[in-house]
């Protein structure tokens, strides 16, 4: 099973990375996929209750890769860490399959409590560049995380964030459509920016209280003309009319 799985990490680099020639390559020169293979055997060594044994194999892992995954995280088939130095998977996150991550991933607690306290990436999940997942929630089945992100609460199914908080951006898409491949989890093309999107609103509520302003100033100046004419604003309206 193990070696089955090794097959299926070596063909999904192959197929996520162009610059990947060949599986050879892929075996002696990629950091990420050398940082799975260690971590399957330390995963083993820990669900078998060698914990000692299971933590060594980690920290050697870290030491030649730049990777730190510990060993009691669960993760799923065909899992691809992209460059990878600088990841770190903390103890109790669960990845599924076909999850992609690249350099300086966090996938980290917020509590000192024993028992779950990291995230759980589902299914088809890209989380870009620097981007730190930070939390005991879920992040939803095919979802992006831009490079940089803070993601602090649970992301919707096929959602794509971006920011610190992280929110959401662009369109979801729709259930039975097959999420698309997007490298560093951010989409680049007719992709609003959230920051223009906040400054347009601003500019709307801005230009509707100058409105609200200029009519409240003419009233205040009908009523001005008014009082300046004897006999009040009507009579005074009155005697210029006729």
């Amino acid at each position: 099973m193990i070696f089955k799985n090794l097959r299926d990490d070596i063909a999904n680099v192959l197929r996520l990375d162009p610059a990947a020639r060949s599986s050879l390559e892929v075996v002696l020169c990629y950091p990420g996929f050398h940082a799975v293979v260690l971590h399957r055997l330390a995963h083993w060594l820990w669900a078998r209750g060698w914990l000692v044994a299971g933590r060594f194999v980690s920290a050697l892992a870290r030491l030649f890769t730049g990777i730190e995954i510990h060993p009691g995280a669960k993760i799923g088939k065909r899992f691809f860490i992209d460059h990878g130095l600088g990841v770190v998977i903390g103890e109790t996150a669960e990845i599924g399959d076909d999850v992609t991550l690249y350099q300086g991933v966090t996938l980290g607690g917020t509590s000192l409590q024993r028992g779950k306290r990291h995230p759980t990436l589902e299914d088809g999940v890209i989380v870009g560049a620097g981007a730190k997942v930070l939390g005991a929630f879920t992040v939803g089945r095919g979802a992006r995380i831009g490079a940089n992100a803070v993601v602090l609460s649970e992301v919707p199914v096929g959602a794509s964030v971006a920011g610190i908080p992280a929110k959401v951006i662009g369109e979801r898409p729709k259930p039975e459509a097959q999420p698309q491949f997007l490298p560093y989890g951010t989409p680049c093309e007719e992709t609003p920016d959230p920051i223009a999107c906040q400054l347009s609103v601003l500019h709307g509520e801005v230009a509707r209280i100058r409105a609200q302003l200029a009519a409240i100033e003419e009233e205040r100046n009908r009523e001005r003309l008014g009082d300046s004419i004897p006999g009040g604003y009507e009579n005074g309206r009155r005697s210029v009319n006729e």
